[in-house]
């Protein structure tokens, strides 16, 4: 059986702003492994280290990898944003913020592993990658590369949603006074005028590390057009797994096929390609 896996918090200070940080390790001393590469979770848009529901502990116990997990600014525990999010957000944070959250954590080889928001950002960087970090694969649930109609319909009836229930009462457990910025820059962001051409495929090509793209059928923001792009453009080698009965969370709603899927994709690449 294996043990459960040693959580330590700490604070990562990236660029000016103070953000939190969490560790995972193997439980077994005997199981940490210099050569292994640490799992980078980045969370969606408006996700933070406690909804991924214990998640990244259960893959750090399933392929004995370390883990990081962090919110980002403005999420979270960690600090507010400071100005206000414009069309570039996701480049950002996969271009400037992530190369130092990674050298701050003195993270040389990783496999990122991204949703939603958190999986355009894990491309981004995959295409731009630092020549300091070596990135033995990524991992991406419900990425986007271009903006759908579908999308924008998603989140219109988020929006709806949130005016005729508790929705924000229920995120604020998770980002306290931040709640209602945090939910405004996500959904103005998305449904501005000016967002309607984002688009990151620009950023496929380059990619030559291995990938694992997940979606579910039924995911309300996205179609599957967005694996069929990513698939197309990456260099390296890439699979892509579409879950049936499947919405926007695979690792919350077909948690046991994503963990397993992950598994495989982490201990095969992760020993494959070998130390640095």
């Amino acid at each position: 059986m294996k043990q459960n896996s040693i959580l330590q918090n700490q604070t990562v200070q990236v660029a000016n702003t103070r953000l939190r940080a969490q560790r995972i390790t193997p439980g077994s001393p005997s199981k940490i492994d210099s050569q292994k590469p640490t799992l980078v979770f980045l969370h969606d848009a408006i996700g933070s280290i406690e909804q991924w529901r214990g998640f990244p502990e259960e893959l750090v116990r399933l392929t004995d990898c370390p883990a990081l997990v962090y919110d980002r600014q403005g999420y979270g525990h960690s600090d507010a944003l400071t100005q206000k999010r414009n069309s570039q957000y996701l480049e950002e944070e996969a271009l400037k913020i992530l190369p130092e959250v990674l050298r701050v954590c003195q993270i040389k080889k990783t496999i990122l592993i991204g949703h939603s928001d958190g999986g355009s950002i894990a491309l981004i960087f995959a295409g731009a990658c630092p020549n300091d970090i070596h990135l033995q694969g990524i991992i991406t649930e419900a990425a986007h590369v271009f903006v759908e109609e579908i999308t924008l319909e998603g989140l219109r009836k988020v929006l709806h949603w949130a005016e005729i229930s508790d929705f924000k009462k229920k995120l604020s457990k998770f980002h306290g006074e931040k709640t209602e910025t945090l939910f405004s820059a996500w959904i103005d962001t998305w449904l501005a005028e000016t967002h309607r051409h984002w688009n990151i495929e620009k950023y496929l090509s380059p990619i030559t590390c291995p990938s694992l793209i997940i979606q579910g059928e039924e995911d309300e923001y996205g179609s599957p057009a967005q694996v069929e792009a990513i698939l197309r453009q990456v260099k390296g080698e890439a699979s892509s797994l579409l879950i049936p009965h499947c919405a926007h969370i695979p690792h919350y709603q077909a948690k046991k096929e994503v963990l397993k899927a992950m598994q495989d994709f982490i201990l095969q690449k992760g020993h494959s390609l070998g130390p640095l």
